[in-house]
């Protein structure tokens, strides 16, 4: 299933973010070198926790996504609100997901922390291939984001 290789990735985001610490300038970085790693990725970006309860759109690539998202709506809210990697196979078949294109067909959502362990966003990758993502998805993923923001 990846087609990334995680473990050069790890290497290339560590290089191109080294000493950077504005988090939207991260995330604009990890946004454009994810989304161009792998063809499985249609849309790769990220929704920034603006208010208690609210992520609005950040860095991406791709097509236009969504503005505002509340945490108790669609898969990215369902990441917020529970703090847990969300992949979702088919997103028809997911409760309450928000297509924001409707070329999605799957996506993986995981939280993206700071330092201190607050969630400051969340990472949202669509693709427009059904059941595109996994486990070594989303360890190889967490890994990245948690090497950017949490250091």
């Amino acid at each position: 299933m990846p087609q990334i290789d995680y473990a050069h990735l790890d290497r290339t985001a560590a290089s191109l973010t080294e000493g950077e610490d504005d988090a939207v300038a991260l995330m604009a970085t990890l946004a454009c070198e994810l989304h161009h790693a792998d063809d499985r990725f249609d849309w790769t970006g990220f929704y920034r926790v603006v208010a208690p309860g609210l992520l609005k759109i950040g860095p991406y690539q791709g097509g236009h996504g969504c503005l505002v998202i509340p945490f108790d709506r669609g898969v990215c809210g369902a990441c917020a609100r529970t703090g847990e990697v969300q992949i979702v196979a088919d997103v028809d078949a997911f409760p309450g997901h928000i297509a924001c294109a409707s070329s999605t067909r799957s996506e993986i959502v995981l939280p993206v922390r700071d330092r201190s362990g607050a969630l400051i966003a969340v990472l949202d990758i669509d693709s427009d291939q059904p059941d595109a993502f996994g486990a070594a998805d989303a360890e190889g993923l967490a890994r990245i984001l948690d090497a950017t923001f949490a250091r």
